[in-house]
């Protein structure tokens, strides 16, 4: 199995994930931010064609991780895995053409998808029914933890004995409490425990997981104004007792090449 990121960030999110299956290449896109020519391009420069995507799983509604979903998949007849609440906090003028390739699932119930076996995992963010992913292809497993408040023992759990993790670090606490472009009631919905894990939340999750096969650890959905990538890659690498470098960044512009697991 090998991943890559289309990019990472407030302006939009998306993770390709990909294992072979026998003599076929099996796809699986998290969420997509990008508008459908945007989307297309990005896949295109990884090698992927969008028709190729076996599905779309989503995260939750929020327009940085959904606002591309339905449009490319009405235009390659690709379906959507959502929750429930998800799709609720979707418009049907969003959804349009889309409506009929549309899948539920329910947080905690996995389900198989392709050659994967995808884990929804509720999590808490301001959100109808968010939920992060375990995407497991029978000899490894992913993780993607992004847009939560806070690592709760269910999330915890969730996330033991992974191969490779892509981790949300969102924020410095100092820079965002620092920030003067942002009112404090906006601090306070990101910092706050149903917002977006900072540094050092981050951190203290990965210190706390099983981690005895984690090989590949990204800081994901970093904050242009209020972290850096030598920030984050510093608190995780001192969750890791690991050098910085080990950590890799997905960044909004060029997202981050294949890694594989």
């Amino acid at each position: 199995m090998r991943f890559a990121s289309l990019g990472s960030g407030s302006e939009g999110n998306a993770l390709l994930v990909e294992t072979r299956d026998g003599a076929s290449l099996q796809r699986v896109l998290v969420d997509c931010g990008f508008g459908l020519r945007e989307a297309e391009r990005r896949l295109r420069a990884l090698g992927c064609e969008p028709a190729t995507l076996s599905a779309i799983v989503v995260t939750h509604e929020h327009g940085d991780h959904v606002g591309g979903v339905f449009g490319l998949a009405a235009a390659h007849g690709i379906p959507v895995y959502l929750t429930h609440g998800t799709l609720r906090g979707c418009s049907a003028r969003r959804v349009g053409r889309a409506a009929s390739l549309v899948r539920i699932v329910d947080p905690g119930r996995s389900f198989e998808l392709a050659a994967f076996r995808i884990e929804p995992i509720a999590v808490p963010h301001d959100a109808y029914e968010p939920v992060q992913y375990v995407i497991d292809s029978g000899h490894k497993r992913l993780g993607v933890l992004t847009d939560l408040g806070h690592g709760s023992v269910h999330v915890i759990e969730a996330l033991s004995r992974l191969d490779a993790l892509v981790l949300e670090c969102n924020h410095d606490e100092d820079l965002l409490a620092g920030n003067p472009a942002y009112p404090p009631v906006l601090k306070r919905r990101i910092a706050g425990p149903w917002g977006h894990l900072g540094n050092a939340e981050s951190a203290r999750i990965l210190a706390t997981i099983d981690r005895s096969r984690l090989r590949v650890v990204v800081a994901a959905h970093l904050s242009q104004q209020n972290n850096r990538p030598e920030l984050a890659r510093r608190a995780l690498a001192g969750a890791l007792e690991s050098a910085p470098e080990e950590i890799r960044v997905a960044d909004q512009a060029d997202g981050l090449a294949w890694l594989d697991v």
